[in-house]
């Protein structure tokens, strides 16, 4: 794990618990992100959590964006504050940054790259859901930022097995190291 520590930050994605139980391997997803956060932990890598979420009456939530959209009528009558929580098992501690965004990427709408900066942070290490959507997004953006990314490829699930595949074992390794967790850590 040693060459993956200095400037690294590990960014744990919308792992919150209203969103996690929709997909089929939620259990083992959060047994495998509180593995990676313990191991952040104990090396001193800053974890930093990312949360979808809005402001009450979802002006963020444009008409002419597709997904978001579809979802508006979803979200109209849910407490953000409920669908903010992050899985218990994997909460912050004291002290670790919670960023929330509007969008897919961990960056839209988030003071996600200030937080970056202020860490000196030039590696970042993602985990998340779903894969087709916020590491996807992220990746692709932190990339454009000029950050060495690595993906725990078992850290992150989508509702499409295929799709989280494709990304993980094609898309992906043309920006970033794709890894397991237990790769990670024995590195």
């Amino acid at each position: 794990m040693e060459k993956y520590t200095q400037n690294t930050a590990l960014l744990v994605m919308d792992m919150q618990a209203a969103m996690l139980p929709s997909l089929s391997n939620h259990q083992e997803l959060i047994s495998n992100n509180a593995k990676a956060i313990a191991a952040a932990r104990a090396n001193n890598i800053p974890v930093i959590y990312v949360v979808v979420g809005f402001r009450k009456g979802l002006p963020e939530i444009s008409l002419n964006n597709k997904t978001f959209a579809a979802a508006k009528e979803r979200f109209a009558g849910v407490p953000m504050e409920e669908f903010m929580k992050i899985e218990p098992a994997l909460a912050p501690n004291e002290g670790e940054v919670t960023v929330t965004k509007r969008r897919f990427s961990a960056f839209a709408g988030s003071d996600l790259a200030v937080v970056l900066s202020a860490y000196e942070t030039r590696h970042l290490v993602l985990t998340g859901i779903v894969t087709s959507g916020v590491v996807l997004s992220t990746l692709r953006e932190a990339a454009d930022k000029d950050f060495r990314l690595t993906v725990l490829s078992d850290c992150c699930g989508d509702h499409d097995p295929e799709v989280h595949q494709l990304l993980v074992d094609k898309i992906f390794p043309r920006q970033a190291d794709v890894l397991t967790v237990d790769q990670w850590i024995n590195a």
